[in-house]
């Protein structure tokens, strides 16, 4: 599951988003954690989807100059990284694994993360991605606080 001496995170739209707009907080944390290598990035075609969107609608409220040095800040970020980026599941997987989150939104992201095989799912959506979602898929789910505690304990 882990390259040797890389995590491999696979980032939820909402932490990838974050990480973007945001000036400083522990989603610009992670960012800068990929962007270093230290850690893998790990991202869907259907995050990126939402990531591209949700800039989009962000960069509609700044002023020209502030927009588009976020979506230059976007384009940076991607050459930083390298991001390995899963597919949109088929329509029959997504149907077959209906089952497995209460949100049907989140079936296309749940999957694709489940396809890479990642150290952790992070998200601020622990409402829906929940302990129980969790077991049902054998992958390590937290908000980007609990990630850090986790690592924070390791290194003592």
């Amino acid at each position: 599951m882990t390259t040797p001496g890389r995590i491999r995170l696979f980032l939820d739209s909402n932490v990838l988003t974050g990480g973007i707009v945001s000036a400083w907080g522990l989603d610009k944390a992670i960012l800068s954690l990929c962007a270093a290598r230290v850690c893998k990035l790990v991202s869907a075609e259907v995050v990126r989807d939402e990531v591209e969107e949700n800039l989009l609608i962000h960069a509609e409220r700044l002023p020209p100059k502030a927009a588009d040095q976020m979506v230059d800040d976007y384009r940076h970020l991607i050459e930083l990284t390298h991001p390995e980026i899963v597919p949109y599941p088929s329509q029959d997987q997504v149907r077959s694994c209906r089952h497995l989150i209460r949100h049907e939104a989140d079936v296309l992201v749940l999957l694709s993360a489940m396809a890479s095989k990642p150290d952790w799912l992070l998200t601020h959506n622990t409402r829906h991605f929940t302990e129980t979602v969790a077991q049902r898929t054998s992958l390590r789910i937290a908000s980007p606080a609990e990630f850090f505690r986790t690592l924070s304990a390791v290194l003592r």
